[in-house]
């Protein structure tokens, strides 16, 4: 029977709106959309898609990081981006500086909204343990 590990980042909305930051099971580690929270949970650089991309990856990191697994070892992301025509060239750049030469599978959305005002990305993905870091 596989094991499950649940993460969260301690912040009230993971138990307002019942949910956990990510879940390994098995190989598997399934991350929820992550986006601009600080530390104490709260949304930081309305409409500022570059520091909210930044922010978003920094707490990717830290999901990662608590796996003890690297961004070479995750396999699938699915990124929301609000206006995306307008964000599409800095979603891809900030994808590959992030990335490097790694190259995960990646559907990009463009969505009307997201949960907070001012919000325009959210970034969810799996990671293989099993893969070489």
């Amino acid at each position: 029977m596989a094991t499950v590990d649940v993460f969260n980042h301690d912040v009230p909305a993971e138990d307002d709106f019942g949910y956990a930051q990510a879940i390994k099971s098995g190989d598997l580690i399934h991350v929820s959309g992550q986006l601009s929270l600080d530390e104490t949970g709260d949304f930081r650089h309305a409409d500022d898609f570059a520091a909210q991309l930044q922010q978003t990856y920094a707490n990717v990191d830290k999901v990662l990081a608590h796996y003890g697994v690297t961004r070479g070892q995750v396999v699938s992301q699915i990124l929301y981006v609000v206006n995306l025509r307008q964000h599409v060239a800095a979603v891809a750049e900030g994808n590959r500086a992030y990335f490097g030469d790694h190259r995960p599978v990646s559907t990009v959305l463009g969505v009307t909204e997201l949960t907070f005002p001012g919000q325009v990305i959210e970034i969810s993905l799996i990671a293989d343990t099993k893969l070489n870091a």
